[in-house]
């Protein structure tokens, strides 16, 4: 099983840089894409709906802003949009289809680089997810969280790490919660598991000749249920065309036997 997860930074946009011609060369059993930045309404089917895909979006109330979608070669036994907490649901920040005993989430947690006021948005939003995290351990079931976590956990997560110690993405807060989900509550790092690497980011910025310079993030992730760990086979961020400020990852997995 494969599954691809990318910040488009606009759906739209990322169709015209070639995104939709990619993907149909790697054909992943499952993809997440996250700010997405339209209606559906507004995509009028074509690439937006690639062949031997069934395609969910959760859009956000704002017109090209957020929202996350999951296209799936199986159809999903259930979509949930949402996790009832109103300010993440009006921009559409979460959407999770359940196979069998499989969730897999394609998640756009808020960045907290725009101001005070959406790091506190970040902030509850962490919080809020919190309990669902502990829920989903304790169901029985197998998640797979996709998306851009908008955080980095670790010095080698980032380039410029020193720099970036009290800032949005890297703080201490940030940095906490994160050991929290992944050393209290079991969730794992799929990409960390068979890749120890430095220099190995999935975000850039666009000064500075940052993407060319390799002076990068990792901020998207797929984070997983401990039982999954060792059906993680590979995890791999495409750096050779740019479809986005972002790059696709896509994690591996063995068959479950």
């Amino acid at each position: 099983m494969q599954i691809t997860t990318f910040n488009c930074n606009g759906i739209r946009s990322a169709a015209k840089k070639g995104f939709f011609d990619w993907l149909a060369t790697q054909a992943p059993d499952i993809v997440c894409l996250q700010e997405t930045k339209a209606q559906e309404h507004q995509l009028g089917g074509g690439v937006f709906y690639p062949e031997g895909y069934h395609c969910f979006y959760y859009d956000a109330v704002k017109k090209g802003y957020s929202g996350t979608a999951i296209y799936s070669r199986v159809k999903p036994d259930r979509v949930v949009r949402g996790i009832g907490w109103d300010i993440a649901d009006a921009e559409g920040r979460y959407i999770q289809a359940d196979f069998g005993k499989l969730s897999v989430v394609s998640l756009y947690m808020p960045s907290g680089s725009s101001g005070e006021l959406r790091q506190q948005i970040k902030f509850e939003f962490l919080a809020r997810l919190l309990p669902l995290l502990l829920s989903f351990r304790n169901d029985g079931r197998q998640y797979i969280i996709c998306g851009d976590w908008n955080m980095c956990h670790k010095e080698i997560d980032l380039k410029n790490w020193r720099a970036n110690r009290n800032n949005p993405g890297f703080l201490p807060e940030e940095r906490s919660w994160l050991t929290h989900i992944y050393e209290e509550l079991g969730f794992v790092d799929a990409f960390r598991l068979v890749n120890q690497m430095p220099g190995q980011y999935s975000w850039w910025s666009s000064r500075g000749q940052a993407r060319a310079k390799n002076v990068g993030w990792r901020l998207d992730y797929h984070v997983i249920t401990p039982e999954l760990a060792t059906r993680v086979h590979a995890s791999a961020i495409y750096t050779d065309q740019n479809f986005s400020d972002h790059a696709p990852v896509t994690l591996s997995l063995r068959s479950d036997t």
